[in-house]
């Protein structure tokens, strides 16, 4: 049986609490990331998606300057807008439950937990990259029979 431990990404990319905005955008951006796990001391406290930061952000229909989109770059902490006590998931999960849960929530992500450590992050991106390799395999194979 596939399980969340085959498609996830292990030992992701994290920010603390106090991580400023600016750096958790430019950690998401030059790594494509869309959601990125807050661990305060080891231990999982939240996560930060890029629908967090957009609710963050000034809206562009609200007018505004720059210079307040740079203080909240500077002064708004992966804290103030992560979501606290995330949805979680285990390896040993088989891995459609956790596409279950991703539909069911319209989550892009699900933390990875064991033994409350976090071990790894699982995504969409990932069932997509699964579904798509595992479907180009079998149509290959079957174009050679």
């Amino acid at each position: 049986m596939l399980t969340v431990n085959d498609l996830m990404t292990a030992v992701p990319d994290t920010v603390t609490p106090s991580t400023p905005l600016r750096t958790v955008i430019s950690i998401m951006k030059t790594r494509g990331y869309r959601q990125i796990p807050v661990l305060d001391n080891g231990k999982l406290v939240g996560i930060v998606t890029d629908r967090d930061i957009r609710l963050i952000m000034n809206s562009p229909v609200v007018l505004h300057d720059r210079t307040q989109d740079e203080e909240l770059l500077t002064r708004v902490t992966a804290e103030s807008c992560m979501t606290p006590n995330p949805v979680s998931v285990t390896p040993e999960m088989p891995a459609y439950r956790a596409a279950e849960m991703l539909s069911m929530y319209k989550f892009g992500a699900l933390p990875v937990v064991e033994s409350d450590t976090l071990v790894g992050i699982i995504t969409t991106t990932d069932f997509l990259n699964y579904f798509s390799a595992s479907t180009a395999t079998r149509e290959d194979n079957s174009t050679y029979q």
